[in-house]
């Protein structure tokens, strides 16, 4: 597994730096692993491509404010952009200037932070006192991929069934969906369930050494009882389970139990650092709604694992010369 092997050129205008309007006429390739055809549709005629008993299982991770900026003891700004909550109060995250980020740090509006912990990867452990959230609701920042120049509303940058606190990047596979196009896909007899992991800013970290030794950053996530038992039962009865994005996949993939009776999903809270590529035997996912990666990535690696390599970087050739829009804020592809 060789990390030029995930590898493509990508003309800077094909990066999407707005959402298409409306959610679902962005554009949709199909990737028919079976027969290795493409076809190039619309988002919102996913419906053809789903059937009575299928179930769809999106993320409901909610985006939020995470960026912000504070002052150290000497009056020095620092960007404080939080990652992961650890308990209420209780945070990792990354500062900038790091070596600045010392003792007492200040916010506007009385907020403090104390910074408890240096990890080894550099992440800071913040303990918060003053009222964080009142904070981030009132100034604090939607945090963008790098790759994104203009401003975007935060409101396009979140799901509309987004539910649950905790992201700080979209889970990007959901952007496509509205409230009318969710109706019409229940409306067809597809169970429609969700699960919750919060998207960390390792999501859009390049792997830069051998792949093989590439350590995945920790994502929190949840199952409800409900979406455990409907995945369960959708895979006993031999109906596909479709996945709306990567990090609905890790999910799913991560509380896979093996048993004697087939093994499923286990419902509960826990945290992931699965690190899905080729080789990887899907045990809960039969198809994948998702978006066009970075190159290098461990997502692009993912959707290679499911797709099969060959296929996977035949469709990324053709998206590059269809023009297709690229990465979070750009076009579909459906994996069937």
């Amino acid at each position: 597994m060789l990390l030029e092997d995930y590898d493509y050129l990508l003309p800077p205008a094909l990066i999407a730096q707005s959402g298409a309007e409306p959610r679902d006429s962005s554009r949709l390739m199909v990737v028919h692993r079976g027969t290795g055809q493409l076809e190039h549709r619309i988002f919102r005629d996913i419906p053809e491509y789903l059937r009575p008993g299928d179930l769809l299982v999106l993320n409901q991770s909610k985006v939020i404010p995470a960026r912000t900026f504070a002052a150290n003891a000497h009056g020095t700004p620092i960007e404080v952009l939080l990652v992961r909550e650890l308990e209420p109060d209780l945070w990792e995250a990354l500062l900038k200037p790091a070596k600045r980020a010392k003792g007492l740090l200040r916010f506007a509006g009385g907020l403090t932070a104390e910074v408890v912990k240096v990890e080894e990867d550099g992440t800071r452990v913040l303990r918060f006192t003053g009222g964080l959230w009142e904070h981030l609701e009132r100034i604090g920042q939607t945090p963008l991929p790098p790759y994104i120049h203009a401003s975007v509303d935060p409101e396009r940058y979140q799901t509309v069934y987004a539910k649950t606190p905790g992201s700080v990047a979209a889970p990007t596979a959901g952007l496509h969906f509205t409230p009318e196009l969710l109706e019409r896909i229940r409306g067809m007899g597809v169970e429609v369930r969700f699960v919750t992991l919060h998207v960390g800013p390792g999501t859009f970290k390049p792997v830069k050494e051998d792949p093989e030794r590439h350590v995945m950053h920790l994502e929190p996530y949840e199952i409800s009882p409900e979406t455990a038992q409907a995945v369960n039962r959708a895979k006993a009865e031999g109906r596909r389970v479709i996945a709306v994005g990567t990090t609905v996949v890790r999910t799913l993939e991560s509380a896979w139990e093996d048993s004697s009776a087939g093994g499923g999903v286990k419902a509960g809270v826990g945290e992931t650092r699965l690190f899905i590529r080729p080789g990887f035997e899907f045990k809960a996912t039969d198809a994948l709604i998702t978006n066009f990666h970075l190159p290098r990535s461990t997502l692009l690696m993912l959707v290679s694992a499911f797709a099969g390599h060959d296929l996977t970087m035949r469709a990324y050739r053709t998206a590059v010369e269809e023009r297709y829009r690229f990465y979070s804020l750009g076009d579909a592809m459906l994996i069937l």
